[in-house]
């Protein structure tokens, strides 16, 4: 689309191979389609480069929830606390487990639990957890969380873009098909060659399919002997008795020596 806009601002209108409403159809749509474009690929560059910083935060905060979790089994199982004490996090009293943080939102859902059952069993007069200790389960989780929304931000405007992409995809398509039916009509008349050679100055870009080189190359060789002028029957005579006299001359020749 961009080579025919190019196309039609060096060209006069009257010698343009696609038709004054495909054109006014191009000049408008095509800003539109760019930008979704443009739009699209950053929303997915800047996904991509907060994800690495983002699997960093993700991993550390999973590693401090489920090294709190375990370290408060281990205090009920040497006795310093009661199993009940399980209900402040969301566990069931009887549950040893640590529960599955393998996705991103297992880790929201349970730093949440930890950092508010922790808060409130303190308030009920229960020691603090140390190593780690709930502050910093608390840094790395907000950290972690923050990132978390943030991804979510550039996940949903890459999606966004995405979808306007392909909704204008069709619009897109169309134009195309319409340009290259309208440049291929116009030079029509001209061997492939050179309807090539004016076709790809309007972006049409042609791929050779397997074999069709080789079969093209085979009909222009065949195409060409055909323009050989065949010669009259002078020249073959002329051409057969040069060809005598220079045998003679050689017998000639040779006798001699």
């Amino acid at each position: 689309m961009k080579s025919a806009l190019e196309m039609s601002r060096k060209t006069n209108r009257k010698d343009l191979a696609f038709s004054p409403v495909v054109l006014q159809r191009l000049t408008t749509f095509l800003p539109h389609f760019e930008m979704a474009i443009a739009n699209q690929r950053r929303a997915f560059t800047e996904q991509t480069r907060s994800s690495k910083k983002y699997t960093g935060l993700l991993r550390k905060a999973r590693l401090y929830v489920s090294h709190f979790i375990q370290v408060l089994n281990f205090t009920i199982i040497r006795g310093e606390f009661k199993p009940a004490v399980r209900e402040f996090y969301g566990i069931d009293p009887k549950d040893k487990t640590v529960p599955s943080l393998v996705h991103d939102i297992d880790v929201v859902t349970w730093g949440e639990r930890v950092l508010k059952g922790e808060q409130q069993r303190i308030m009920k007069g229960g020691n603090p957890i140390y190593s780690p200790s709930v502050a910093l389960v608390r840094v790395n989780y907000e950290n972690f969380k923050q990132a978390y929304d943030f991804q979510k931000i550039l996940k949903n405007n890459s999606t966004r873009f995405t979808k306007k992409v392909s909704e204008l995809r069709e619009e897109a398509d169309n134009i195309i098909l319409t340009i290259w039916n309208q440049v291929e009509e116009k030079w029509i008349d001209l061997n492939d060659d050179q309807r090539r050679d004016q076709c790809s100055q309007y972006g049409l870009v042609y791929v050779y399919r397997k074999g069709e080189k080789e079969r093209l190359r085979i009909l222009e060789e065949a195409r060409r002997s055909t323009l050989e002028p065949p010669f009259t029957a002078s020249e073959k005579e002329d051409q057969q008795i040069g060809g005598n006299n220079q045998r003679e001359e050689a017998q000639i020749q040779g006798t001699s020596r």
